[in-house]
């Protein structure tokens, strides 16, 4: 901006000898450093314009400051006031649902970089092998019993198990030199046996041991048994619930067995002599200590067969030979 020429008249436009600028177009009095008159808008050798104060700074060093830029006072028009004095943080264009996929994909993408470090690190550990299949021993309801580990029946017929001569209740106290007394430990034990081989079990019952030789079998091979036994079309009737049985083991008595808690009216058992109450210690000349094997040895008896059933009935043995029924 060039400065305003001084002049030594009176009349508009002049300066006084005191330095004082008069307007040039409507003569009134103006502060020597402004370009505008504040009564007519005239703006100093150009005419009229919007009336707005300059303000500057002193001294080079401020102006320097402000790189020499007008920067108008807060109280002045907002649409005069220079971006520039009043700088605005640039955002980035994206929305916070943009921002909330951007941080999951991160998320996930340092998971799998901490992954892979894991896995190529000098100190990660061996993957553990599993094998797919295991061996199996034909026995069902395995669990963890008083000394060791129990099961509920021995089925299906022909496998590992009912061939070595176990029954339902039994406890396996040692499997193929191993000690165990949890059926977790006998899983395992399981899982790294072969299919096929033969293994020694120790076992007792009604608190007296045991010793025996089984070979395992695999998956498929139970299964086989399995329906084998399933499809048969003659299956016997003894005219009993199994649920509503009750299983009896005394060690103070040495009374171990299955209670019959009802018979069926007019069925094998109500015909041959076999009462509510009857404990029954042995069926067809097995061991009788589970209900699940009492109703496995019923299922396996032969139709209009005679089965020799030894029951306590009073504190007495009793010797009941039934003829079975056949199954509608």
């Amino acid at each position: 901006m060039q400065p305003q020429q001084k002049f030594s008249g009176s009349g508009p436009g002049s300066a006084d000898q005191s330095g004082s600028v008069f307007c040039a177009q409507c003569g009134s009095p103006m502060p020597k450093e402004m370009r505008f008159c504040r009564s007519c808008g005239n703006r100093l050798g150009e005419g009229p314009a919007e009336y707005t104060e300059t303000v500057r700074f002193p001294t080079s060093a401020a102006n320097a400051k402000f790189n020499n830029q007008y920067a108008p006072g807060m109280g002045g028009p907002m649409a005069q006031q220079n971006a520039a004095a009043y700088p605005r943080r640039r955002r980035l264009g994206f929305s916070g649902m943009t921002w909330m996929w951007i941080l999951l994909a991160l998320f996930f993408a340092s998971g799998g970089f901490v992954s892979l470090f894991r896995r190529s690190g000098s100190g990660a550990r061996p993957a553990i092998s599993i094998p797919a299949s295991r061996s199996y021993l034909g026995m069902n309801g395995l669990k963890t019993g008083d000394s060791g580990v129990t099961f509920d029946v021995a089925t299906p017929p022909g496998g590992p198990a009912d061939k070595a001569g176990l029954v339902g209740g039994d406890i396996i106290t040692s499997f193929d030199g191993h000690p165990v007394g949890r059926d977790s430990e006998l899983m395992d034990l399981l899982r790294q046996t072969q299919v096929g081989k033969r293994v020694e079990v120790i076992y007792t019952r009604d608190g007296n041991y045991h010793n025996t030789q089984m070979t395992t079998v695999s998956k498929d091979e139970n299964d086989q048994l399995k329906e084998a036994f399933d499809d048969r079309s003659d299956k016997a009737v003894f005219g009993f619930e199994s649920n509503r049985t009750t299983r009896i083991s005394v060690p103070e008595t040495r009374t171990y067995g299955v209670r019959i808690d009802w018979v069926d009216p007019n069925g094998p058992a109500d015909l041959f002599g076999i009462k509510e109450g009857d404990i029954i210690t042995d069926f067809d000349k097995v061991p009788i200590r589970t209900s699940d094997e009492l109703l496995s040895r019923v299922r396996r008896a032969i139709p209009r067969s005679v089965v020799e059933v030894l029951v306590l009935r009073e504190g007495k043995v009793v010797k009941i030979p039934v003829t079975m029924g056949r199954a509608r």
